[in-house]
């Protein structure tokens, strides 16, 4: 599991050490910071980025609102991103609301209102097409990852660290090879949305991550995944098995 990555787009180091600190002491991943345009955008393409946060006024230039406006016209470059700012200048918050940011935030920060508005940043960016919000609005599922909250925060699972997801009433426990989570969610709807040629249903219980299987046992019904997970295999899940290449 991967805590989410933030890139800091701050010119001020003590505004940016401060920011990081917060950031760092709720269990989000600072993966850099940069004080001008040209490190930001230097930064953001060398670095694995979930979500900015981005000073308008960098070095005295709204530089911060052109990364956005940069990063908004590039195809598959889009994240999520908030605004801090101590300007009150009306002409630069048209501007700056013209780039979509997910929030917009006076400086000096305040603790929780920097976390509430990445979370919410976070759930709304992913809240698209092949992507779920749990029941409960405490997980986003999309194409590579599952956003799950724990504390104060939402913590990036990768689809590729699950072992399998079991059915509990209407929970779904999400088995890792670290860390086990539990989610509002019915099976059937995450399955909808998992990669059918990497996740396999066994069972009206079970779906298991293909590149999991380390044994098949026909006779009892039964898979052996990594970590020595054991999960049931029924008749009716059984055709999965035609499409796998078999030595005998």
């Amino acid at each position: 599991m991967d805590n989410i990555n933030v890139l800091i787009i701050e010119d001020t180091p003590e505004q940016s050490e401060a920011l990081s600190k917060v950031l760092t002491n709720n269990n989000y991943n600072v993966v850099g910071i940069a004080r001008d345009y040209k490190t930001a955008l230097s930064q953001f393409y060398q670095n694995k980025v979930d979500i900015i946060v981005i000073d308008v006024f960098l070095n005295g230039k709204p530089d911060g609102i052109t990364f956005a406006e940069t990063i908004n016209i590039i195809p598959n470059a889009t994240k999520p991103f908030v605004f801090l700012t101590s300007s009150q200048d009306r002409k630069i918050f048209e501007r700056a609301k013209l780039t979509k940011p997910f929030s917009f935030l006076m400086k000096p920060f305040n603790e929780l209102e920097i976390l509430y508005a990445l979370e919410i940043a976070i759930e709304k960016f992913y809240d698209q097409t092949n992507v779920f919000l749990s029941e409960d609005q405490d997980t986003v599922v999309s194409n590579d990852y599952l956003f799950i909250k724990k504390k104060k925060a939402l913590k990036k699972v990768s689809l590729e660290d699950i072992i399998y997801i079991e059915v509990d009433n209407r929970y779904c426990n999400i088995i890792t090879e670290k860390e086990k989570f539990v989610i509002l969610i019915s099976l059937t709807k995450i399955n909808d949305l998992l990669d059918k040629n990497k996740f396999i249903k066994t069972h009206r219980n079970y779906i298991v991550n293909k590149d999991k299987i380390e044994e098949i046992i026909l006779s009892d019904n039964l898979i052996i995944l990594k970590g020595n997970h054991k999960v049931t295999l029924s008749d009716s899940y059984k055709d999965f098995i035609k499409n796998t290449n078999i030595l005998s």
